[in-house]
């Protein structure tokens, strides 16, 4: 089932500016924090190339805030917005507020093989459910979307146990009454074996 066209689908991938030491620590950690921090920007530009699509509008959620409008290493034609302050949960809370009602699909740039077949695989499912998750081998996961025609909980993410083995068990639990569906598992990288 497709969604109706009256909402716009938008596609947000959460980015940190590329700096040593700043991201991807814990893969820093076995290859050295300049490559680790090398490898996330070359992964996230390729990322942005193949994930781009016509049937939504992409958009990337930038850390730290002040990066929105001065840092050069995004594509200047995608839209961009702050990620804000607090936990990965406050601030996927905020986007999902943000954001005009319609279906919103949330990313991390760290996925290497998700494509544009995976992406509209969870925006077809949001059809006839409100939530849908991509788990990943870890318990986490690599996408979470949310269809948004009515407000977003103000109980959504709580007390999830972030980068945790119960990540996505935690976040289902937050959404209590929302039918929720599951597309493709698929693994982001956070250590060296990842690779």
């Amino acid at each position: 089932m497709i969604i109706s066209t009256k909402y716009r689908r938008r596609l947000v991938v959460m980015v940190k500016e590329p700096r040593a030491g700043r991201v991807k620590t814990r893969l820093g950690q076995s290859i050295g924090m300049t490559a680790a921090a090398w490898w996330f920007r070359h992964q996230s530009k390729q990322l942005l190339r193949r994930i781009s699509d016509p049937r939504w509008e992409l958009i990337l959620s930038i850390s730290p805030d002040s990066e929105v409008i001065k840092s050069n290493l995004w594509p200047s034609n995608i839209a961009r917005i702050p990620q804000g302050k607090g936990c990965l949960g406050d601030r996927m809370k905020a986007i999902f507020r943000l954001l005009p009602p319609g279906p919103v699909c949330i990313i991390g740039a760290d996925i290497p093989k998700v494509g544009v077949k995976e992406i509209w695989a969870a925006f077809r499912s949001l059809g006839s459910n409100q939530a849908t998750f991509g788990p990943a081998q870890d318990g986490g996961y690599w996408l979470i979307g949310l269809k948004r025609i009515k407000p977003v909980s103000s109980q959504i993410f709580n007390s999830v146990r972030w980068s945790s083995k119960t990540a996505l068990k935690d976040t289902v639990a937050s959404m209590p009454g929302l039918k929720v569906s599951y597309v493709s598992t698929l693994s982001d990288v956070d250590h060296i074996s990842d690779l």
